[in-house]
């Protein structure tokens, strides 16, 4: 125990508290007017979570080479349960009711296929038909299952982290361009299939002025909130756009803007700071892991907050369109606090086991 205690990664750990602090004093900015529970439950969100990712750091990832298939397989049929029996909320079905609290199956589904993708590779490169063509696949099926929820930003989650850790399998400059290349062609079919609100957002995305009341409100709010807040923002308590509500949803996907405008520049790079730390961290310590497969799920996870920041940040900027990610730690949501501190947990595992000596290691084994 006193061993394994040392063997923490201090920075990794100290990153994650801070944006928890951080996280939870711009929540409570963003309800403090409204409804405070919110800041309450995301408080009890983080001690499970926290309780999550102490759990791990005991487990063996050995254990988790075993259990990512039944884990995928489990995750894959509570999507497939969603079109049937799950809930409704703002015109999307992405949850299911368990009674207690509800789930969203496709916050599960991201960190399993990262789970069964590592698996896959840590034996074979990105190399064959069928060593490229499985993971495909294995993306694809849920994919499909989240894209008629509908919910295009856990989708394009979902197929960016397979399309990073397939590369780092070893995918062939040659194929990667091919696959880039047939991406840039497929576009006009994806928006052949995409809903109307969706088509909105690209183009409102272009011209926010065209529908200032409508789908550019968000986008136009938002500017204005980021923008007003300066080199050091307007205070603490002290935002008026989210004070007055003109930014929708500030305590989830347009939080970043409440902690521009009330803390400004200094804020914002402070987090930025932060984010940088954390990710760079979590690719340190997937450098130096042990074995091929530990290796491999720091990368899945790492493209996952890399592009849930990006996304998130360059949305509420208006860079990107609205496509409904949340700010890692920062916003409000306890299914993806949970399982982004799960993933967190599994890193620090393999922190852990890299510098330790385990008894189950075996020379040409891909889990050693």
């Amino acid at each position: 125990m006193i061993r394994m205690f040392r063997s923490l990664d201090w920075i990794l750990l100290a990153s994650l508290l801070s944006l928890a602090v951080l996280g939870m004093i711009v929540l409570y900015a963003a309800v403090h007017q409204g409804d405070t529970g919110l800041w309450h439950k995301q408080a009890i969100f983080w001690a499970v979570g926290m309780a999550v990712f102490g759990a791990l750091c005991f487990l063996p990832l050995r254990l988790l080479g075993l259990a990512c298939w039944p884990m995928f397989g489990i995750a894959l049929l509570l999507l497939a349960l969603v079109p049937i029996i799950g809930d409704v909320h703002m015109g999307a079905r992405r949850w299911l009711d368990l009674g207690v609290a509800s789930l969203q199956p496709s916050e599960i589904m991201k960190w399993a296929l990262i789970f069964v993708l590592a698996n896959w590779f840590a034996s074979r490169e990105a190399r064959g038909l069928i060593e490229i063509g499985a993971p495909l696949l294995m993306a694809a099926v849920p994919a499909g299952l989240i894209i008629i929820q509908p919910d295009l930003g856990t989708t394009l989650v979902l197929l960016f982290a397979a399309t990073a850790m397939i590369i780092a399998a070893g995918l062939p400059w040659r194929l990667l361009f091919l696959a880039v290349a047939g991406g840039i062609a497929s576009l006009p079919v994806l928006w052949h299939f995409m809903h109307d609100y969706q088509k909105q957002r690209v183009l409102t995305l272009l011209d926010p002025q065209s529908d200032p009341l409508g789908a550019g409100y968000h986008v136009i709010q938002s500017t204005i909130a980021i923008g007003s807040g300066g080199l050091f923002g307007k205070g603490f308590l002290h935002g008026t756009q989210d004070r007055l509500h003109f930014l929708p949803e500030q305590h989830t996907d347009f939080i970043f803007s409440v902690l521009a405008e009330e803390g400004g520049f200094i804020a914002v790079a402070l987090l930025l700071i932060l984010y940088a730390l954390l990710i760079s961290r979590i690719l340190f310590i997937g450098h130096r892991a042990h074995n091929r497969f530990a290796s491999l799920l720091c990368i899945g996870i790492a493209a996952i907050f890399t592009l849930y920041i990006t996304v998130n940040i360059g949305m509420v900027s208006g860079l990107f369109p609205v496509v409904g990610l949340p700010l890692p730690f920062i916003s409000y949501g306890g299914s993806a606090l949970v399982t982004m501190l799960a993933a967190l947990g599994l890193v620090m595992r393999v922190a852990i086991e890299s510098q330790d000596a385990i008894p189950w290691q075996r020379p040409g084994s891909p889990l050693a």
